[in-house]
């Protein structure tokens, strides 16, 4: 069993290996993380260590649960491995010199850069993600990618308990608050210490730019406002995205929509998504092409896609942004009842975009997905939201990732998946009960195939279900007679 010593000198080695701190910095960053421990005197290991970055992180949470610093939960092990590893970074401004100074290299150099470092600093945890499981599936609109999520721990059951007696805390007011940027954390705020954000000035704002630390792709960031205010989408969001990939040609940025139901998860902040990230959206054909008399520089297309998409592409960012804008606009007050749109009920308002933002080559592109929020008796959970034959798949709402053709399920799926291939080969086994009827189709269909493919095929219907049930004008010919009449008004 390694001592403390070992462990300390194993983790500056992979640091230094890692580039986090030079030679120079060692023994400092020795005398830090031994006075996290109490201690005061430093024996030269005699035998080398040979574990890996996380396992070594791993061992040194353990040993703090040994003398009592912390309790034995996930949450406050990560919150003191974070301040750990917070000793080997250098201050905020430092960082951002650095990327800048990458940045006159190439953009691609800069992100590459910080991206590395949320990565060696354990702010971004790789051991965890690396649980996800993934795949891709076909769909009548090209390839589609599944996400079965692990990497994002479920609370320990002491951490819940404990939870009960943890006040209400203010302080940084969300998630997504530039205040997190070295903050502790604590049973309910997760750990941010070793947390780092690089400012940014787009179009006339101040933003902060950082790293998911649940990557559900890669170098998925987050670009965030400096100020806690609400999501909105104005003519303003659609700049703020063009200037993005102005600045970081090589990466896309998107917004979630700006109501419920078709809203992402947090809308008590202004923040965008981007990252660097063929999504199957980017692969999708297009049904058919045209040009508006006010845009003549933008080519509009519809897209072969499930969710309803117009993709616009211009070299004059201007006219992209202010094309995205006529149609956002058009389309807040546009109805449409024989195909259950409306645009509001009783003064609330139902039609919203999903705007997408990219560059190819010279052009700067936008994806623009039209959503509706309504509900109904039959549909309690939104008309064009996943109906309740898929809620036993995916429930929640569909955000800016999903739109783009990326499925992110629960981990709950990974054993109840099992469950429904012991099913289907006729083995006695217990299926969740909302999983039975699905269950029970695939075993009708089930011919003796490779059971893993068959079932990762019809997870892959599933999802496409999903994206259909989320489509506003769907495609078939009854709604693409409708979704040309809404064209048409442009």
């Amino acid at each position: 069993m390694s001592s403390l010593c070992d462990l300390i000198n194993r983790l500056i080695t992979i640091a230094i290996e890692n580039t986090l701190i030079t030679k120079r910095d060692a023994i400092y960053v020795r005398n830090r993380i031994m006075a996290l421990y109490r201690v005061t005197e430093y024996t030269v290991p005699s035998e080398k260590c040979f574990l890996n970055f996380y396992e070594t992180l791993d061992a040194l949470a353990d040993i703090a649960v040994n003398n009592g610093f912390i309790e034995d939960t996930l949450a406050e092990k990560d919150i003191f491995t974070s301040t750990i590893m917070n000793v080997f970074l250098p201050s905020p401004q430092g960082i951002e010199d650095d990327f800048w100074k990458a940045y006159e290299h190439s953009p691609t150099s800069a992100t590459s850069y910080f991206y590395q470092l949320s990565q060696n600093s354990n702010y971004i945890k790789m051991n965890r993600i690396a649980k996800n499981v993934e795949f891709r599936t076909s769909s009548p609109y090209g390839s589609l990618d599944i996400t079965i999520n692990l990497s994002k721990p479920e609370k320990d059951p002491k951490e819940i308990a404990r939870l009960k007696n943890v006040p209400a805390s203010h302080y940084p007011s969300c998630l997504l608050c530039i205040e997190n940027e070295g903050y502790a954390g604590t049973l309910s705020h997760p750990d941010r210490a070793n947390h780092r954000t690089i400012a940014l000035h787009l179009n006339n704002k101040d933003w902060m730019l950082q790293y998911s630390p649940y990557l559900y792709y890669n170098e998925h960031c987050i670009l965030l406002s400096q100020t806690h205010e609400p999501m909105s989408l104005t003519k303003n969001s659609f700049y703020n995205l063009l200037d993005f990939v102005k600045l970081f040609p090589h990466y896309f940025i998107g917004s979630n929509a700006d109501l419920p139901i078709v809203g992402g998860s947090i809308l008590s902040h202004e923040h965008y998504q981007g990252g660097c990230y063929e999504f199957p959206i980017n692969r999708a054909t297009t049904l058919e092409t045209f040009t508006l008399n006010t845009y003549p520089s933008v080519t509009v297309e519809i897209l072969n896609w499930p969710l309803t998409t117009i993709k616009l592409s211009s070299p004059q960012l201007e006219d992209v942004a202010e094309c995205t804008n006529y149609i956002y606009e058009t389309w807040k007050t546009y109805s449409d009842a024989e195909v259950n749109i409306l645009a509001e009920t009783d003064g609330t308002r139902h039609n919203t975009i999903t705007p997408i933002a990219k560059k190819t080559g010279e052009n700067y592109v936008m994806y623009v997905v039209l959503r509706n929020n309504r509900t109904s008796d039959e549909h309690p959970l939104g008309i064009f939201h996943p109906h309740a034959d898929v809620h036993h798949i995916k429930k929640e709402n569909i955000g800016l990732i999903e739109v783009m053709g990326l499925a992110i399920l629960p981990g709950r799926l990974l054993n109840e998946l099992e469950e429904v291939k012991a099913y289907i080969q006729g083995q006695e086994v217990e299926v969740k009960p909302y999983h039975l009827p699905w269950a029970e189709e695939l075993k009708a269909l089930y011919g003796g195939s490779e059971i893993n493919a068959f079932i990762q095929a019809a997870l892959g219907k599933k999802f496409t279900r999903v994206l259909e049930d989320a489509g506003v004008f769907k495609l078939n010919q009854e709604g693409l007679t409708h979704f040309r009449k809404f064209i048409h008004t442009l």
